[in-house]
């Protein structure tokens, strides 16, 4: 087959001849379309109805195709991200019938614990075919497929792990997620860097009750997408056995080449987009010409009597009928999830005796794969350097101990970044480990996800930190993904974020906001204030088993008061260690990043006894090293240069107003930037900013109450 552009419509035929190298398992096929379809029967006929099942997705009409794809992802390495109608796919790679029930029941155990809605699967697999954790997001599941299938190929050819030759990834949605950021993103991802993914795209013609000619132009994405370059194109009935398998096997076979390809499937939607869906919207006609495309009629007549007999068929669906019920009964009697542990799993945990509880998959530490935590003493070398140069020696020697460590983003290459932070490590370890990417923080978050459940350390860099907002559906992911999977999944990363003003401001390359990361779940956040504390918390993060944003302030990349000698390529500073950086008497000033070479000038300003503490990280923070100085001096500020309203001092104000109320002699003070954008002219920037003299007078008022 050619591996350029190619639209492919199949005609039915009789059967899957042995030319097109489709070995299906018809009577596998008719097993699983006999279990599917009694399960969508049970709940949407018992189960709802009961409020046993809250929420419930059926696959009726979808459930052929993705039992015949099923049978084709027989690699150890294929991977395959699914949406809430995948189960059948699901079923087909390896979920037990108990799971498939469980998750729906809310039942403990399994794939969430009852933490996530039970058609949102995921089922780790260290050797053999695996499901990534699916999103609640429609569009979601198409980027870290990309990354898994850049994952592929960087084992492959990079670490020549034989092991990963042939695999691929495998994104499964509608035709409705078609019109989504993910989709597009990943599309050019895939095309551009020409990566072992397949997009499978079921299309039934409707997104919930919005038809498909409101979502693609011409009703078909695959018609829409034949001028793309470096992308097979398939397109064809989903409804009908032989062509189905034909057409699935060529598209696998093409992608299991080393190239991506599109598959576009028709089928029916033979209920509503959920149980709760009268579908009041479709007429009569519509309905019954649905019906009348009913894959699993056509499936019978394509094997009986030519592959069985009519009671042979009938076997197989009274023996699915007595599975399910077996397996409805087994998932009933597991226990309902335990309240006691919904707080568990945000992190990274240990167990009493230290040792780390591992995920199934994600992360080096899932392969065993892990890292001295190094020293916290550090060890100064040579002059003081600036930010940039502390954060890139960092980057490269951790590039140089952890080969499964990669680094990009926009620009991230031969221009070594805007601000120079990368600047010669493309030279020095390739394009395969540091590279460039499109202009979609949504490709390179995404992508950075699948790289993690590959078993990589993705860098990525989000060029200024307004740039993350695009990116939000899969950082928030990306923080849940532990969580929601009850530990099976893990995503460390550290996605490194300038921002922040600098020579001047503006609303979108100066905004701070970092308390939005603080508040999202499962996300370390580090903002150091000078180059010393930039290499130990780097390297912690670089080193550790969570997500972490860096948070590289613009003014400080540069800024003289930041500069350290380098401290040693050992030394590593553990997140929620606060450093007291003036010892003093009559109040306690708390800041971090940006803000801290300006309170210790209006704090020296005000000739004062003022203990400043920077906090170096904001989750975790350190409350213990807050609340032992607020002991001695009873009065309290908080300096930061995001917004007041629902600012992080906002968060500490509130802690400390519980925890400290009859230790303070004052109210909590906050000097931050008011709620404004970041003005572009100095003077305006000045005005807005904590400046040190609008430190002292602030100072000076607090000391006088």
């Amino acid at each position: 087959m050619s591996k350029s552009n190619l639209a492919v419509v199949s005609p039915a035929v009789e059967g899957c001849m042995p030319d097109n190298q489709c070995a299906i398992d018809w009577n596998k096929v008719a097993c699983q379309m006999h279990i599917s379809r009694a399960l969508d029967e049970l709940e949407e006929g018992t189960l709802v109805p009961n409020k046993e099942v809250l929420y419930q997705f059926s696959a009726r009409g979808h459930d052929l195709s993705q039992i015949i794809l099923s049978q084709l992802l027989d690699h150890k390495r294929d991977a395959v991200s699914g949406y809430y109608r995948s189960r059948p796919l699901m079923l087909g790679i390896g979920l037990s019938l108990e799971d498939a029930l469980g998750g729906p029941l809310m039942r403990a155990g399994g794939y969430s614990d009852g933490r996530d809605i039970g058609v949102v699967h995921n089922m780790p697999n260290l050797d053999g075919p695996c499901g990534l954790p699916m999103s609640g997001g429609v569009g979601a599941q198409y980027t870290p497929i990309a990354g898994w299938a850049q994952a592929i190929r960087y084992h492959a050819q990079t670490l020549n792990d034989a092991s990963y030759n042939g695999a691929i990834g495998v994104a499964h949605g509608g035709e409705a997620s078609c019109s989504t950021n993910g989709f597009w993103a990943a599309l050019g991802v895939a095309t551009t860097q020409q990566l072992p993914m397949l997009f499978y795209i079921e299309d039934n013609g409707y997104g919930i009750s919005t038809t498909s000619d409101y979502q693609t132009p011409g009703q078909n994405i695959a018609a829409n997408l034949a001028s793309f370059k470096n992308l097979a194109i398939f397109d064809g009935d989903g409804t009908e056995p032989a062509q189905v398998a034909r057409l699935l096997s060529d598209a696998v076979a093409h992608v299991r080449g080393g190239q991506p390809a599109l598959i576009r499937l028709r089928v029916p939607r033979l209920c509503g987009h959920s149980a709760q869906d009268t579908q009041g919207y479709k007429d009569d006609a519509t309905v019954e010409a649905e019906q009348a495309r009913d894959p699993l009629p056509k499936l019978k007549a394509f094997m009986v009597p030519s592959m069985m007999s009519e009671d042979e068929w009938q076997a197989i669906a009274q023996t699915a009928q007595a599975d399910v019920a077996n397996a409805l009964e087994a998932a009933r009697a597991r226990p309902q999830p335990s309240a006691e542990k919904i707080t568990r799993h945000v992190f990274a945990e240990r167990d009493e005796h230290g040792e780390l509880e591992l995920p199934l998959q994600g992360g080096l530490a899932a392969k065993g794969i892990l890292f001295d935590q190094g020293t916290d003493q550090p060890q100064p070398e040579g002059q003081r350097i600036n930010m940039v140069t502390a954060i890139r020696r960092t980057l490269d020697a951790e590039l140089a101990s952890n080969d499964r460590m990669v680094v990009f983003g926009e620009d991230v290459g031969p221009k070594g970044g805007v601000h120079a932070v990368t600047l010669g490590l493309q030279d020095k370890y390739g394009k395969d480990r540091v590279f460039d990417t499109s202009l979609s923080e949504e490709g390179i978050i995404g992508r950075a996800l699948g790289m993690a459940q590959a078993g990589m350390m993705p860098v990525p860099e989000i060029q200024f930190r307004k740039y993350a907002d695009p990116a939000e559906e899969q950082l928030n992911d990306t923080g849940t993904i532990r969580w929601r999977t009850n530990n099976r999944f893990a995503a460390p990363m550290v996605v490194r974020m300038p921002g922040g003003f600098f020579k001047c401001g503006d609303p979108w390359h100066s905004q701070t906001a970092e308390v939005k990361w603080a508040h999202a779940i499962g996300w370390q956040v580090a903002v150091p204030s000078n180059a010393e504390d930039a290499v130990g918390l780097l390297r912690y993060a670089l080193r550790d088993h969570n997500p972490t944003i860096f948070f590289e302030h613009r003014n400080l990349l540069d800024d003289i008061s930041a500069r350290r000698p380098y401290p040693g390529d050992n030394f590593v500073l553990p997140f929620g260690q606060a450093k007291v950086l003036t010892e003093g008497a009559e109040l306690t000033l708390i800041t971090w990043g940006g803000m801290v070479p300006r309170v210790l000038k209006g704090a020296e300003l005000s000739g004062r006894s003022v203990e400043v503490i920077d906090l170096r990280t904001i989750s975790p923070w350190d409350k213990n090293t807050v609340f032992a100085s607020i002991g001695k001096t009873s009065r309290c500020m908080i300096v930061h240069e995001d917004n007041f309203t629902a600012g992080f001092g906002a968060e500490i104000a509130a802690v400390l107003a519980d925890q400290c109320f009859f230790e303070l002699d004052a109210p909590i003070a906050r000097v931050t930037m008011p709620d404004v954008p970041s003005p572009h002219h100095p003077a305006l920037l000045n005005a807005v900013v904590p400046t040190p003299e609008k430190i002292c007078a602030e100072i000076s008022k607090l000391l006088e109450v």
